[in-house]
């Protein structure tokens, strides 16, 4: 990714909270750890934080088309938000101080998420395409291997029952 394109503040912060963190660690010889979270979902999200779950959900509550970016080919892995809260728990209480990811390695294209939120949500909403944002990552997709290893930990929630409850949360709590 490109460090000064549009998204690398927020990529070069990252890296540098994950750097001062395992520093500070060498140095005074503390117990720290770092989590790795990758496009964590479910109920309770703001419907307007620009991330394609509320998005697709508010969009298919309200029977307007799904936007999506490009041909749509580019893929992304959804966490359910318990399943996170399992791995960082986990992490806690783990012998490991260096980046861990914590995520859904099962990657889904974003078209085939814009069809399940219509399927599952019974919404009459159809699907536009709209150029692809510059710098949009064409994969994200997390290697959970040290978390299977140190944490004995793998996503339990299969996508379309965590979207399912999602989109029912969603329903009842937005307009």
């Amino acid at each position: 990714m490109n460090p000064i394109g549009p998204r690398g503040v927020y990529d070069e912060a990252k890296r540098f909270a994950e750097a001062i963190t395992f520093a500070y660690h060498r140095y005074h010889k503390i117990n720290t750890k770092i989590v790795r979270i990758f496009n964590t979902y479910g109920p309770r999200m703001r419907i307007n934080d620009g991330r394609v779950v509320p998005n697709f959900i508010y969009q298919a509550l309200h029977d307007q088309p799904l936007t999506v970016y490009g041909n749509g080919q580019q893929t992304r892995s959804f966490c359910f938000y318990s399943d996170l809260i399992e791995g960082v728990v986990r992490l806690l209480y783990a012998p490991i101080h260096g980046p861990v990811n914590v995520g859904n390695p099962y990657e889904f294209t974003i078209l085939e998420f814009a069809r399940l939120v219509i399927k599952l949500s019974r919404t009459k909403s159809k699907i536009v395409f709209k150029p692809l944002p510059t710098d949009d990552p064409k994969q994200r997709q997390p290697d959970i291997s040290l978390a299977k290893k140190y944490l004995k930990w793998e996503p339990k929630v299969k996508l379309e029952e965590g979207l399912q409850e999602t989109i029912q949360w969603f329903s009842n709590n937005s307009n």
